[in-house]
């Protein structure tokens, strides 16, 4: 079977569970030699481990994605360990709920600062390796993971739906700042996804009141407003994170952002 990611050099940030290690896992098995980034360095390396146990290659590298010079020092290990950079996939992200009278300036710069200047941070220091390496080199690809709230707003989780937004307007600018040289800037945007960040927002829901009890809120999401009436996995994520990597399956696209939720949010 063909690999649809072999010979690429990827880095995935916030890699260590979740999503982010889904992906990683999966880009490892299509052939991509793959740098497992995040604050949880200990994660980073059980995920390491399982793509090396199944026969891939990957690195670990622990990453705040807020810190320039840790993702300039994550950029730099990937090149060292496999030659060069051709995709990365800003996953890291942060949520905490609060109603919205309640929002503080410390939950807002907290969700803004990782989910909106870390995407910022790492984009740029990518494409500067990107444009090193000549776009003759190319096709290179960024791919930032987006959110249903990337195109809608809840009352209890504002911040978030702001810096998702932010995300979003990222996608569309960096397309048009990077196109002449090469670099492709697309976005997947998952709704409810069954994962430990969301198992989390699951409870702090319930203590700031919106849910009675923990799992009324995927439960009820599911029921209410996704067509599909189920929430996902990160399994539900892979085809389309692969499509928006995969050369040469996506190269004529950039500046979007692909909804995969289930129909929760049409627009």
């Amino acid at each position: 079977m063909t690999k649809r990611l072999a010979g690429k050099n990827c880095l995935i940030t916030g890699a260590a569970q979740g999503m982010g290690a889904a992906v990683a896992e999966h880009y490892a098995a299509q052939g991509a030699n793959v740098c497992v980034a995040d604050l949880n360095i200990d994660g980073c390396n059980e995920v390491v481990e399982r793509i090396e146990a199944n026969g891939g290659r990957a690195i670990a590298a622990k990453l705040d994605v807020s810190n320039r010079s840790e993702v300039a020092s994550a950029v730099q290990a990937t090149v060292e360990a496999f030659g060069s950079l051709n995709l990365i996939l800003n996953n890291a992200g942060i949520n905490k709920p609060l109603m919205f009278l309640d929002i503080t300036e410390e939950n807002w710069n907290q969700i803004m600062k990782v989910n909106a200047l870390g995407v910022l941070i790492c984009m740029q220091e990518a494409a500067k390796q990107m444009i090193a390496q000549g776009k003759e080199n190319g096709p290179y690809k960024i791919i930032n993971v987006g959110s249903i709230l990337s195109r809608e707003v809840f009352d209890d989780v504002v911040p978030y739906s702001c810096s998702k937004h932010a995300v979003l307007a990222m996608i569309k600018g960096g397309a048009k700042a990077l196109a002449e040289h090469n670099i492709t800037v697309n976005g997947y945007g998952p709704g409810v996804v069954r994962t430990e960040l969301w198992e989390q927002l699951d409870k702090d829901l319930v203590a700031i009141g919106k849910f009675e009890k923990e799992g009324e809120s995927m439960d009820s999401l599911a029921e209410n407003m996704i067509l599909m009436k189920r929430y996902s996995y990160p399994e539900d994520i892979l085809g389309t994170a692969t499509f928006l990597a995969a050369s040469p399956d996506s190269d004529y696209m950039t500046g979007q952002l692909l909804m995969i939720d289930g129909g929760m949010v049409i627009q």
